[in-house]
């Protein structure tokens, strides 16, 4: 194995919306919290999809396996690779769910992936895609869930009606408003929650009616208490699976 993989799992930023990511898996479970990404994966030469989750997943370990990643913001994905999020919503499908000329290009960048490293692969993908300048749309219902606005005021500010905000949500994140908003509130909170905030402090200031109900919805996503996601986070960064960019064992 080349010295530029490592079990420690690394990201960084390649492009507008686009992280970069590589890892080689461990044998422990890795668990992936929703987070409204979109992953275009190369897992030891074979490439696949990984859509945006509603709640968290545990991955089984799969010692050895190389993988490297391109994780889309949310919204950014579909654009790019051509594929409405709504179709790959809680699924990881194969490149055959990509545009025919999508698969062409790509097939055709990853001939010599066997003599690439990591960082080389995740630019031969990113070279490989159509990169567009994105929807102005999209951005901007991410931006407004992303600050928590409430729901009657996205749709009056993109001045769409509930339908049809549900429609273009769907297409674009995988997920309708609400659910887009209910999963960018928890990932606020658990940026909050991780850098030390208590959590009667991280409800109130992230739009939970209380601690409680911060407590009931981070189980309901993450599977599992806050102590636990937060513990597990300080403890040990286990490798991350699409398209979770935050994970735990």
């Amino acid at each position: 194995m080349s010295s530029e993989w490592s079990p420690v799992y690394r990201e960084w930023a390649l492009g507008p919306g686009v992280t970069a990511w590589t890892s080689v898996s461990g044998t422990g479970p890795v668990r992936v919290l929703p987070d409204g990404c979109l992953d275009l994966l190369w897992t030891d030469g074979s490439l696949s999809i990984a859509g945006p989750d509603t709640v968290a997943k545990l991955v089984p370990g799969e010692s050895g396996r190389r993988r490297v990643g391109l994780r889309f913001a949310p919204g950014v994905g579909p654009g790019i690779l051509g594929v409405p999020a709504g179709e790959l919503t809680d699924l990881q499908a194969p490149a055959d769910a990509l545009p025919s000329a999508q698969r062409r290009r790509l097939g055709r960048g990853l001939r010599h992936t066997d003599l690439m490293g990591p960082a080389e692969i995740a630019t031969t993908l990113l070279d490989s895609l159509d990169i567009d300048g994105g929807d102005p749309f999209v951005t901007r219902l991410a931006d407004l869930a992303a600050a928590g606005t409430a729901l009657p005021a996205i749709g009056r500010a993109l001045d769409l009606s509930p339908r049809q905000l549900h429609r273009r949500s769907v297409a674009a994140f995988g997920y309708g408003p609400k659910q887009l908003h209910r999963i960018s509130r928890f990932q606020r909170a658990l940026s909050q929650l991780r850098a030390g905030l208590p959590a009667a402090e991280c409800a109130v200031r992230t739009g939970f009616s209380d601690q409680s109900h911060l407590s009931r919805e981070v189980r309901a996503l993450a599977g599992v208490p806050i102590r636990e996601l937060t513990q597990a986070r300080g403890a040990k960064m286990s490798t991350p699976l699409p398209s979770g960019s935050s994970t735990l064992a």
